[in-house]
C-alpha cells in the first residue's frame, strides 16, 4: 500500500533553480551597499519630568517636599473606615494596645462560655 500524500519519484522537489545558504537572493542587487541606521541623538543636559512645568524654578527638593504633602493631603482624606482604625491604633501606647486587646479576647471567651451554656441547656 502507497501513502496518498507522497508524490512519484519523478517529481521534483521543487521546479526552480537553487543556491546555497550564503547567496544573495537573485532580486537583491550586491553592488549596493547597506545603510546603517543613523545613531541616536546624545542626550545633555538635566533630565525633565512628566506633565505641567515645574513652579519651583527646578529645585528638585523642593519639588520632592511638595509631592509627599500633596500626596498626604489626598490620603487622609479618603482613608476611610480602616484608615481611620489604623491611625487610632496606631496614635495609641503600646501598652494601651495591648490593654484593649485583652479586653477584647476576654469578652470573646465570655461570649464563647455563654453559648456553650446556653447550648449545653
Amino acid at each position: 500500500m502507497g501513502n496518498c500524500f507522497s508524490s512519484s519519484s519523478s517529481d521534483k522537489n521543487f521546479s526552480g533553480e537553487g543556491r546555497t545558504l550564503n547567496a544573495q537572493p537573485a532580486g537583491n542587487n550586491a553592488s549596493q551597499p547597506r545603510t546603517a541606521a543613523p545613531p541616536p541623538p546624545k542626550i545633555s543636559g538635566p533630565g525633565r519630568t512628566l506633565g505641567a512645568e515645574s513652579q519651583t524654578g527646578g529645585d528638585p527638593k523642593a519639588a520632592a517636599a511638595r509631592a509627599a504633602e500633596e500626596r498626604a493631603r489626598s490620603s487622609s482624606a479618603s482613608k476611610g473606615k480602616l484608615g481611620r482604625q489604623l491611625d487610632a491604633q496606631r496614635g495609641q501606647s503600646q501598652a494601651n494596645a495591648l490593654a484593649q486587646t485583652a479586653r477584647e479576647n476576654v469578652a470573646a471567651r465570655d461570649a464563647d462560655r455563654g453559648a456553650e451554656t446556653r447550648a449545653y441547656n
